[in-house]
């Protein structure tokens, strides 16, 4: 096996894996959450998982990937016994399953972003739903995946210097830049008052009345926006120099992204409320019929919409490189294949699998939120139980060390992983499995009404 690669800075790493979690989590997915489940009272109970579920398992990942030093699949067989050696494959399968879609609706946002620029955005939501079914499904569908999947297969081969460190240098700082300047330009619009009450003014008997509904959506998106459950921060941590803080690291990223999905709330709902457009209109497709239309009533809406959704565009693809790192590690360990064959071979595979998923928005549903509420939180789970209970002494070691010799985290660190952790994973998951046969049920009750 060839020497393993390591991160150019130290810097490089935490924007690389802000860059993977900022993505669509925080710009895509994050306003339709927020605006499903009552506003700013998800935002707190969002913001309390992942300062502290979230948190406490990026660790655990971290401890694994600089522990081994090997994509997920090699560092399981090589710390663990038994049946966790092959947990390993979990993280990897959800990262395929999780990109293979997740390219789809980045191939959605790059053609409202060429939308915004060759004709801008109709105001009647009628108009922005054929807008985005034409968008969503069908061939163009299909040929936006497929650039965007190239895109990602460019980065990745290029290596991890010159590709994925590279890239994030330059995208995230841009990124930072344009969602600050759009939230400052939304700021004097007339719905911005009203907004900013809804998002950042908690009603805690929202929370109380809806907690059944709240705490899985929260918990889902915390690990979808921290690319938890999917070995993206295993795989980064493993390219991490033996000297590296990693509690400091950890901490960074998530302070940048939540920094970023706070910011994103500041730009999206100052837009719908001007616009008049509904904040808690559910699905996915929603984010794109309730924006475009709402850009569309706007002053300067063509710009200002081109503008969001290329930053989207930049976000997501730091994402999709860091999905396909996790895929493609794997079979650089295993077997020692040139890094721009992996990659190819990779993208198109993941293309191939992903045509379903531009073909129909059905399908769409049915893997984000068995990813989602189901195998992001399995991933979590099984990890904080192996880290908590069977890496324990090892894991709180090098946690202490990266606090520099502070031991006191470190076991602090150790059995908050171990109870209550592992007891919020275990509610969520019974949730978030109930929520994912509800889908299933609905999907095939349509199918077979008459």
């Amino acid at each position: 096996m060839a020497e393993r690669e390591t991160w150019a800075t130290r810097v490089g790493f935490v924007l690389a894996a802000v860059g993977s979690a900022v993505g669509l989590g925080n710009i895509w997915r994050f306003p339709f959450q927020v605006g499903e489940n009552g506003g700013a009272a998800f935002l707190v109970v969002y913001l309390v998982f992942v300062g502290v579920v979230g948190l406490s398992v990026l660790l655990a990942e971290l401890v694994v990937g600089r522990s081994a030093r090997q994509s997920p699949v090699e560092a399981f067989a090589e710390l663990a016994q038994g049946v966790w050696e092959h947990l390993g494959w979990l993280f990897v399968a959800t990262a395929f399953i999780l990109l293979s879609y997740y390219t789809v609706v980045a191939g959605w946002i790059a053609r409202y972003a060429v939308e915004g620029m060759r004709s801008g955005y109709p105001s009647s939501v009628e108009a922005a739903d054929a807008q985005f079914a034409a968008a969503a499904t069908g061939v163009d569908a299909v040929v936006f995946h497929g650039m965007f999947m190239a895109a990602t297969v460019v980065v990745v081969g290029l290596g991890l210097r010159c590709g994925v460190e590279l890239a994030a240098k330059v995208t995230l700082p841009v990124l930072v830049v344009l969602l600050v300047a759009l939230a400052v330009y939304v700021s004097d619009m007339s719905g911005a008052e009203t907004a900013y009450s809804y998002y950042l003014s908690p009603d805690f008997g929202e929370v109380a009345a809806n907690w059944k509904e709240i705490l899985p959506a929260a918990a889902g998106q915390a690990f979808f926006t921290l690319s938890l459950g999917m070995g993206v921060m295993i795989t980064y941590a493993s390219y991490i120099e033996k000297d590296e803080k990693i509690v400091r690291d950890g901490a960074a990223i998530v302070a940048l992204d939540s920094f970023i999905a706070v910011l994103v709330g500041l730009i999206v709902f100052p837009i719908l409320f001007t616009a008049g457009m509904p904040p808690a209109e559910p699905g996915h497709g929603a984010v794109f019929v309730s924006l475009a239309s709402a850009f569309g009533s706007v002053p300067m809406g063509g710009g200002l919409g081109t503008v969001f959704f290329a930053t989207v565009v930049l976000a997501a693809l730091l994402s999709t490189v860091g999905l396909m790192e996790v895929v493609v590690s794997h079979i650089l360990d295993y077997e020692g294949v040139e890094r721009t064959v992996a990659a190819g071979g990779v993208g198109l595979t993941l293309f191939v699998v992903g045509i379903p998923a531009a073909s129909s928005l059905v399908v769409v549903d049915f893997y984000d939120l068995f990813v989602n509420r189901v195998l992001l939180v399995v991933g979590a789970l099984l990890l904080s139980v192996y880290v908590g209970w069977r890496l324990s002494n090892e894991a709180a070691g090098v946690v202490s060390r990266g606090t520099g010799g502070f031991d006191g985290f470190g076991r602090l660190w150790l059995w908050t992983l171990r109870v209550p952790v592992i007891l919020v994973l275990v509610v969520v998951l019974g949730f978030g499995v109930a929520d994912y046969v509800g889908l299933v049920q609905d999907i095939a009750e349509t199918f077979v009404s008459p």
